[in-house]
């Protein structure tokens, strides 16, 4: 559950006030099982008060001591607040990791907290799940929030290159969109998906092409399918449903899928505050921001990342992102 800790760079510690203030915030009870939690992704306030059975105004003040510490980073988004763990360069996630290391993870304490946590991810997961069957057979109007599809599907193309690629793969194949797009573009497709209602739809849509595309039951988190597989992924509007979309990033591109060389192609919602998305829809994540997906992709081994944003005119409307990147 820990990493185990490395020290910094010479260049890179802090005085000693900032590296004791560090230590102090980490030196309590609760504010270390914050940070074990943190250790499995980000998380949002009422997540952290609800594993560890405390209020949320409690819980939400050892967070403030946390950041002003440097040991977490807090992310507004809309009426929502999300939490992490700082960067792995940063000298105070040492410190972070340097405490945690000492933790045994089998402590009953923890082992509750984790158990808690994930109760919570099952019901997080279920509820988005839930959302997808009520609306597979509306999904078009769904999408009419956002840009015409033909001039997203047009910028798609084009960040994915010229192929043609031997397999491709998509992650969250819903009903078989990006597969139609690439259907000329490949010699085989798959894609996968938690919904069986959308994998019905989906396999009806590309009754066409049986002999090229396939789709099955399958999690982002886990993706199906052998590693190294595949010259082209796409993770299309997947991301904002995720409980942990760095983890999804990670196994279904260099970890999982992906050959050496081969290419990613990330569409989503750029930062919005639209959170009748999230109450509504199910979004768990208001859009993502470039740095985000950045610093994901490196730490997934893909690089040379480019990005394309394609924003409306108009007000309370959805900014369309594609970020590309290949597979180092």
């Amino acid at each position: 559950m820990f990493i185990s800790p490395t020290l910094p760079a010479p260049a890179e510690r802090r005085d000693a006030e900032r590296v004791v203030t560090a230590l102090r915030a980490a030196g309590e009870q609760t504010r270390l099982r914050v940070l074990a939690l943190l250790t499995e992704g980000e998380l949002a306030v009422g997540e952290i008060a609800q594993v560890l059975g405390q209020s949320q105004p409690r819980v939400s003040r050892h967070m403030k001591l946390l950041t002003e510490a440097g040991l977490v980073e807090r992310s507004p988004e809309g009426a929502w607040v999300f939490y992490r763990l700082p960067r792995a360069h940063a000298t105070e996630r040492h410190l972070a990791d340097a405490a945690l290391a000492m933790l045994d993870p089998s402590d009953p304490m923890l082992a509750a907290d984790a158990e808690r946590l994930e109760a919570i991810r099952v019901a997080r997961e279920a509820a988005a799940a839930a959302y997808f069957e009520r609306n597979a057979a509306d999904w078009d109007r769904v999408r009419a929030l956002h840009l015409p599809e033909a001039d997203i599907d047009s910028a798609i193309l084009a960040a994915a290159g010229a192929g043609p690629f031997d397999l491709m793969v998509d992650v969250g194949v819903g009903q078989g969109r990006m597969i139609q797009l690439f259907a000329e573009r490949v010699r085989r497709a798959e894609g996968f998906d938690t919904s069986r209602q959308m994998l019905a739809i989906a396999r009806a849509s590309l009754a066409d092409l049986k002999a090229k595309a396939a789709v099955r039951f399958g999690d982002a988190h886990a993706p199906p399918l052998e590693a190294g597989v595949a010259d082209l992924v796409t993770i299309h509007q997947v991301l904002h449903f995720l409980s942990d979309p760095a983890r999804a990033i990670a196994r279904a591109r260099a970890a999982r899928l992906l050959k050496r060389g081969a290419r990613l192609l990330i569409i989503d919602f750029a930062p919005h505050d639209l959170e009748f998305l999230r109450e509504e829809h199910a979004h768990r994540r208001l859009g993502f921001s470039d740095a985000d997906i950045a610093d994901w992709c490196a730490a997934a081994g893909v690089g040379d990342l480019k990005i394309t944003t394609l924003a409306p005119s108009g007000r309370d409307r959805l900014t369309v992102k594609i970020w590309a990147g290949d597979k180092v």
